[in-house]
């Protein structure tokens, strides 16, 4: 039996899990097909790799040594794997910007900068609210350059393969309908806020966590929040149903106000990502500018942000804030 990757994967799998029946059931196979196959692996090898006691399966000398060859193997073929396929799906579109967003303030502004720019050069866009799946599609080759966002000081994802620029830092402001009580007033505390419902979009990062945790430090939970689309929390904050969370650069929107919470309790940062072996790393700097330009625009969209940003010194928020 000549030896194949799979083969490498199972044996790193049983070396993981500490025991046959545990790896098994990672692998969704039934222990004594796993035992079969582990049997013609230490054949075609020439001798044991593992241990088998009732209290599991540890690695003998031999073990070692594959499972040294293992680490380093599998990585570099699965770095293959990714570099072939990015290539395929990136050498045939040099001609167009391929771009992925989450939802948020920058994506049309960035869009209309490359097409007023570069008119001739078609610009596609992707929208999603999974980063996973943003950040996955970036590495496989499939987009160009991802415009996401993180919450606090949060890592992107997939940092050691992807390069990402902080575009700016917002504070998270609220939003409320224009009869609201509250809605005269340039900045609010949170725990004004106290007894409304909440609305939100949906996310994978820690905002949800970071929000329940501001509200404990200002002496209330949360009774409700509304985790739906962009829409429905406009729709639910302009009906007098909810208040809502908000970025800063969030574009007016009619019967709303944005209004910023003292002390700047969340924040939200805008980042910029794409592959640095990817032939769109060539000309990152110039969509960073062209990114940068996109947010200084959401940015003076925003009266309320913009009004708070020039009634004090504001270090850390506003374009180009964050590190890399």
């Amino acid at each position: 039996m000549d030896l194949e990757l799979r083969h490498l994967r199972t044996v790193r799998a049983i070396a993981d899990a500490g025991s046959l029946t545990k790896a098994a059931a990672a692998l969704g196979l039934a222990q004594p097909a796993l035992s079969t196959q582990l049997r013609r692996i230490e054949r075609a090898l020439g001798g044991p790799l593992f241990d088998r006691d009732h209290t599991g399966s540890r690695p003998t000398p031999l073990g070692e040594l594959v499972l040294d060859r293992a680490r380093v193997l599998l990585p570099a073929v699965r770095e293959l794997q990714e570099d072939a396929v990015r290539f395929a799906n990136t050498w045939a579109h040099l001609d167009r910007f391929r771009l992925g967003a989450t939802h948020g303030p920058l994506l049309g502004g960035l869009v209309d900068q490359l097409a007023t720019a570069r008119p001739a050069v078609p610009v596609t866009t992707h929208t999603t609210w999974s980063v996973t799946e943003i950040s996955t599609m970036l590495i496989e080759g499939r987009l160009d350059y991802a415009l996401i966002g993180t919450c606090g000081e949060s890592r992107p994802p997939a940092t050691d393969r992807l390069s990402w620029e902080a575009v700016g830092v917002d504070p998270v402001f609220v939003m409320l309908p224009q009869n609201h009580p509250l809605a005269d007033e340039e900045e609010l505390e949170l725990s004004r806020l106290s007894a409304e419902c909440w609305t939100d979009v949906p996310g994978e990062g820690c905002f949800g966590d970071c929000f329940t945790a501001a509200c404990a430090r200002a002496g209330f939970a949360p009774t409700q929040v509304y985790e739906t689309d962009t829409a429905s929390c406009v729709h639910l904050v302009q009906v007098g149903r909810a208040v809502g969370l908000c970025r800063a650069t969030f574009p007016p929107a009619p019967g709303i106000v944005t209004r910023p919470l003292a002390g700047a309790p969340l924040t939200w940062r805008h980042l910029l990502g794409w592959h640095p072996a990817a032939p769109a790393a060539e000309a990152a700097r110039e969509v960073a500018g062209y990114t940068a330009a996109a947010y200084g625009e959401a940015v003076a969209r925003s009266e309320s942000y913009a009004r708070w940003l020039a009634a004090a010194p504001r270090p850390g928020f506003g374009a180009g804030a964050g590190a890399r």
